[in-house]
C-alpha cells in the first residue's frame, strides 16, 4: 500500500492483525489477539520496513504540496499501468456522488422589462441520495449502486424498472465499510470478472478511505484487483468522474426534475428518484463524457 501512495498507519496494522486472529481462531484453538506492542515487534521482524511520523500541516501549506502529490501519483499509477497485462478496458474509476432529490436549476427566462424578479418558486426537498458509479478507461459505465438515506428500505422507492441496479441504505445515506464491500463483490466484481478473463483489474477510487477493511483488501488481493486510491484532497483535480461525467449527470438530472415540475409535481420524493436518474444516466454517461475525464 505504501508503494501505491498510501502507507498504512501503525494502529491500522494492529487492527488488521486482530481481524486475522479472529478469523483464524476457533473454540478448540483460540488465538490470543495481538497486544499493544505487536506492531513494534512486527517491524523488528521485517527490517525492510521503518516507522516514520507524518506531520499534520495547515491546509494552506498543504495546498502548496498538492503539485508534489499529483506528480507522485502519476509516477505510481504509471508503474501500475506499465504492466502489459493491464488493458484499458480493465482499468476502472469508482466514485460516489450525492444527488439532491428536487433542486431546480437556474434558468434564463424572457420577461417584461419592468419585471425585476430574479428567482422562481419551487419545492425543495434537500434529501440527498448517493449514487455509486464506476466507469472504465475505454468509456463504459457499470450499473450503479444507489444508497438510500434511511434506516429501512421501502419497495415503492424502486417501482421504476432498473434492471441490474443494486440498492443499499444507511442512516445518513453515505458509504460505509459494509456497503463498500457489497459494492466491490456484488457490483464491481460481478460486472467486470468475465470481461477481464483472468487479467488484472485496476480500480482507481477515493471512495473507500477509512472504510478500507481487511475484507476489502483480501478480496482485491485474491481476485487480482489492484486498488489505487487517489491522494487526499486532490480529487477536484484527479478524480476522472468529477472532471468528466458527473457535471453533465447532475445537469441531466435537474432537467428531469424540471420536466416533472412542469407536469405539476412540486416535491420530488424517493419514489421518483429512479424514474428521473435512469434517463439522466443515459444522457450523461456516454462514452465521450466518460473518456473526457
Amino acid at each position: 500500500m505504501s508503494n501505491l501512495g498510501h502507507p498504512v498507519q501503525i494502529k491500522f496494522i494492529r487492527l488488521l492483525a486482530c481481524s486475522i486472529a479472529r478469523q483464524r481462531s476457533t473454540k478448540t484453538q483460540p488465538i490470543k489477539p495481538p497486544g499493544k506492542n505487536w506492531p513494534k515487534a512486527f517491524a523488528e521482524r521485517h527490517p525492510e520496513l521503518q516507522a516514520r511520523k507524518f506531520k499534520s500541516i495547515d491546509w494552506k501549506r498543504h495546498e502548496n504540496n498538492v503539485y508534489g502529490k499529483i506528480v507522485e501519483w502519476f509516477d505510481i499509477i504509471g508503474q501500475v499501468l506499465q504492466n502489459l497485462a493491464v488493458l484499458p478496458e480493465n482499468v476502472y474509476n469508482m466514485d460516489d456522488t450525492g444527488v439532491m432529490l428536487s433542486m431546480l436549476s437556474s434558468v434564463k427566462v424572457l420577461v417584461g422589462k419592468d419585471d425585476r424578479r430574479n428567482y422562481r418558486g419551487g419545492g425543495v426537498k434537500r434529501t440527498i441520495v448517493t449514487a455509486v458509479e464506476c466507469v472504465s478507461a475505454d468509456g463504459r459505465a457499470l450499473l450503479p449502486l444507489i444508497i438510500w438515506p434511511a434506516s429501512t428500505y421501502r419497495s415503492n422507492w424502486t417501482t421504476h424498472e432498473t434492471l441490474g441496479w443494486h440498492y443499499a441504505h444507511s442512516k445518513n445515506g453515505y458509504n460505509d465499510s459494509k456497503i463498500n464491500l457489497e459494492w466491490l463483490t456484488r457490483v464491481f466484481d460481478s460486472q467486470t470478472r468475465a470481461r477481464a478473463n483472468g487479467k488484472p483489474r485496476v480500480l482507481i477510487c477515493d471512495g473507500f478511505g477509512s472504510h478500507e477493511t481487511l475484507e476489502i483488501l483480501e478480496f482485491c488481493l485474491t481476485n487480482n484487483i489492484t486498488l489505487c486510491r487517489l491522494p487526499s484532497h486532490t480529487s477536484h483535480k484527479l478524480q476522472p468522474c468529477d472532471v468528466g461525467p458527473f457535471a453533465p449527470l447532475k445537469t441531466a438530472y435537474r432537467d428531469q426534475v424540471e420536466r416533472l415540475n412542469r407536469g405539476g409535481i412540486d416535491i420530488v420524493g424517493k419514489e421518483h428518484f429512479t424514474y428521473l436518474y435512469s434517463p439522466a444516466r443515459d444522457t450523461a454517461l456516454t462514452k465521450r463524457n466518460i473518456r473526457a475525464g
